[in-house]
């Protein structure tokens, strides 16, 4: 996506009120959702060894930023992307049983990102992983995460409105669900990304199921790694696809927000069928995909929830660069610049 910069922006926090309102989000959000999900916090890899399967591969074709480690013989260890499968492995090795689970701040640096708004090189997030029954690898299993992360996520907004008033709340009370294949027969002459907007506009908050396999159209919404969200399974809607985000209407922008990506992980029967599918059956034999094949670990699902967007969104900023320090285009500095977004 192209700048946006909104007609007549007016920032409702100066920036060193803005580092406060920064930490009560951080803070009140990550304490909601732990309680609600039964969530321990773990400390987290910066980066992990190349060539184990751990790193998530997100669409497949960003590059990891890797570099060689001296004193192992000059293998390459690479910054995480997420820690889709990192953290699924440390819920085995924790033994925590079904109904609990984790979470972390993970940190990533992602080179092949295109900067604007909502896009940085710098990517924080709440990591978050939970063990589950097989018998919980159900849609109606994942809209209940989906209800809690999103009530976790208005309780936070309510914090920050009682702290700072004239930010009102914009949420609704409920979340909307629908399958992506819904969406594109509701709206069949628009892009995926044009369906979100028509959606969380009408909505105002959406979790939008079916996240990574062929449509109708042949197409897939958009892409998944094949080897952790679980997007080839039926589900109970008559659809398939256990996984999905969640998308709000952010009214400063004029467009819809992905606030968190999560989903019901691969079981071996899906992390098969998945690999085939896109046509990368050698990574099975993988450290990771070895071990879940081999029924090592546990039923979990899991996702990703962006720390700094949330701030944004709350805080109802126009740039994700107001609540994070990174590294922008000059033309994009002079351009916030002059329409009065302060970039950190």
């Amino acid at each position: 996506m192209a700048l946006i910069i909104p007609r007549k922006y007016k920032q409702k926090l100066l920036p060193e009120t803005t580092e406060v309102a920064i930490k009560l989000v951080k803070d009140t959000f990550q304490q909601h959702l732990s309680r609600a999900l039964n969530l321990r916090r773990v400390t987290a890899p910066l980066f992990v060894l190349s060539g184990t399967g751990i790193n998530d591969d997100l669409n497949g074709y960003e590059r990891a930023v890797s570099f060689p480690v001296a004193d192992l013989n000059d293998r390459r260890a690479e910054v995480v992307h997420s820690l889709a499968k990192w953290k699924r492995v440390k819920l085995e090795a924790y033994d925590i049983a079904p109904g609990y689970g984790l979470y972390t701040d993970m940190n990533a640096i992602r080179a092949d990102e295109e900067l604007d708004n909502l896009h940085s090189l710098y990517v924080d997030q709440w990591d978050w992983e939970q063990t589950i029954y097989p018998t919980d690898r159900n849609l109606e299993y994942l809209k209940a995460m989906v209800e809690k992360i999103y009530n976790a996520i208005r309780l936070t907004e309510q914090a920050v409105y009682d702290r700072f008033p004239h930010i009102t709340p914009r949420l609704p009370e409920e979340i909307t669900f629908i399958h992506s294949e819904e969406l594109l027969q509701r709206y069949p002459t628009l892009t995926p990304r044009e369906r979100e907007d028509a959606a969380a506009r009408e909505c105002g908050a959406v979790f939008l199921i079916g996240i990574g396999a062929p449509l109708s159209d042949g197409v897939p919404h958009d892409r998944r790694a094949p080897d952790y969200d679980d997007w080839s399974s039926p589900n109970s809607d008559g659809f398939i696809g256990l996984n999905g985000d969640i998308l709000v209407w952010d009214s400063i922008l004029e467009r819809a927000v992905e606030l968190s990506s999560m989903g019901i992980r691969v079981d071996p029967a899906a992390l098969e069928r998945q690999l085939a599918a896109e046509g990368c059956e050698g990574r099975a034999s993988l450290e990771f995909h070895s071990r879940l094949l081999q029924g090592e670990l546990p039923a979990s699902v899991g996702g990703g929830i962006g720390q700094s967007r949330l701030c944004m969104f709350l805080l109802q900023k126009a740039h994700i660069g107001e609540v994070q320090a990174s590294i922008w285009p000059e033309e994009q500095r002079t351009a916030c610049a002059l329409a009065g977004i302060d970039l950190l």
